[in-house]
């Protein structure tokens, strides 16, 4: 009877969080919006306890952080944390690419021209979210590839705040691609797929590391020409 109400428990929790999760990475709450367990037990018709352990599950991954004395938010990202965390990725995505191209299947090479082939067919602005779900799904597949344990897990773990939650961060990315990226997106994928097929560690590794801070670098430079383009509005 014990470990029933335990496992039932641990699933409560872990249906709480998914649903947080969610709601968090599909923008329902915004970034530092604060998470007030008693509101949110009462919108899932849940007792607060779970509540409390799911948001704490949450601040593991990075989606919300806790601020003494006044509860938990979901994360607000800076410009200094997207730098940082573009060439966090791009090493460890690198490192996972220059491993995954002694490993690659072809068939999981088959694989990742067919995303590449439907990421090239949906670039147009009004399809920016298939789109970067379908880039999620290319770099996934490389990482995944890598079979390093650790490096699935933590790159993982990130993707689930890159295509979404971070992008929301900032009105101008939210809804709309990159200005003139799709086009430099594409080709640097191709050049990530040669250096797979070539079965060549050190190209993949440094063709994936050039992709990721480029795209990172764009990202900044968009971000801060819409703040100076707000900010002149003023």
């Amino acid at each position: 009877m014990i470990i029933d109400e335990i496992a039932s428990h641990r699933q409560l929790r872990k249906l709480v969080a998914d649903q947080l999760r969610a709601a968090i990475l599909d923008g329902r709450f915004r970034p530092g919006e604060w998470m007030r367990q008693e509101r949110l037990a009462q919108e899932l018709k849940v007792s607060q306890m779970p509540v409390r352990e799911a948001l704490k599950e949450l601040a593991a991954e990075g989606l919300i952080e806790h601020v003494p004395y006044r509860g938990a938010r979901v994360v607000k990202y800076s410009i200094d944390d997207v730098q940082d965390l573009y060439e966090h990725r791009a090493f460890l995505e690198g490192r996972a690419a220059g491993i995954a191209a002694a490993l690659m299947s072809k068939e999981t090479l088959d694989e990742l021209r067919g995303i590449q082939n439907e990421i090239d067919q949906h670039n147009a602005p009004e399809q920016v979210g298939v789109y970067r779900e379908l880039n999620r799904q290319f770099h996934s597949l490389i990482y995944t590839a890598s079979q390093r344990q650790y490096l699935i897990h933590t790159l993982t773990q990130m993707w689930a705040v890159f295509p979404t939650m971070l992008i929301s961060n900032f009105p101008g990315t939210a809804t709309m691609p990159l200005p003139h990226r799709d086009q430099t997106d594409s080709q640097e994928h191709v050049a990530i797929l040669a250096a797979l097929e070539e079965r060549n560690p050190q190209a993949a590794n440094e063709a994936m590391q050039r992709h990721i801070l480029l795209t990172g670098s764009q990202l900044i430079s968009f971000i801060r020409s819409q703040s100076i383009s707000n900010d002149s509005r003023l």
